[in-house]
């Protein structure tokens, strides 16, 4: 099924990374961006998100209220400063995304190339913590969202991250339960082979031992 466009949009506003924009990334669609946008946002086809980031909103919630996932609208944002190839849904929020932290959390981890402050929501008290990595030698996949497919971690490298850094992400009560319920979907010896290839067998023997405790 074709899916159905908002006609207040042009279509290369759709085409952006999990249809997230910013006002300066649109100057050579409109002549005054940044009215537009204000102009956009107030017809309700655009969702204030942060200070500066915009998400376009669903065509059937247009007039209604409608609240982007956590998880979803980070990558947008992080999508939109480094391009979603380089954006990858990390630790307690990609534990999230696969379901091993039922609870909705108050901060997206997103890891990225560069050094990003971390970015305030202003349509919920949350926030996005950027995290300065190689993006290419982490082991992700691309996971469906409503806004569009992003880049998450697999669960054997989210596993070695939680347990490496168990506080990324203020949710540290979540952690072990998440390791253990990501442990029991992952391969063992391929969740050992990351960990070899990346140095990361102590976050291993860690995540090992919390399981073992959990079951």
């Amino acid at each position: 099924m074709t899916e159905r466009h908002s006609t207040l949009l042009p279509n290369r506003l759709w085409r952006a990374p999990l249809r997230t924009v910013r006002p300066q990334d649109l100057a050579e669609i409109y002549a005054q961006p940044g009215p537009e946008v204000a102009r956009l946002v107030h017809r309700g086809v655009l969702h204030r998100v942060a200070h500066g980031y915009y998400i376009i909103v669903p065509p059937d919630y247009v007039g209604h209220s409608w609240l982007p996932g956590l998880e979803a609208a980070a990558a947008g944002i992080a999508s939109s400063i480094y391009g979603a190839d380089q954006a990858i849904v990390m630790g307690v929020s990609a534990a999230r995304v696969f379901g091993a932290i039922p609870r909705a959390l108050a901060t997206a981890v997103v890891a990225v190339p560069a050094q990003h402050r971390p970015i305030a929501l202003t349509d919920r008290p949350a926030r996005v913590r950027f995290v300065r990595r190689d993006t290419e030698a982490i082991d992700a996949e691309r996971v469906e969202s409503p806004l569009g497919p992003m880049l998450v971690t697999t669960p054997e490298q989210t596993i070695l991250d939680l347990a490496r850094r168990p506080a990324l992400g203020n949710a540290e009560t979540e952690v072990r339960s998440a390791v253990a319920t990501l442990y029991r979907r992952t391969d063992s010896t391929r969740l050992a082979d990351l960990a070899a290839n990346q140095r990361l067998s102590a976050a291993l023997r860690r995540a090992e031992g919390w399981v073992g405790n959990e079951r």
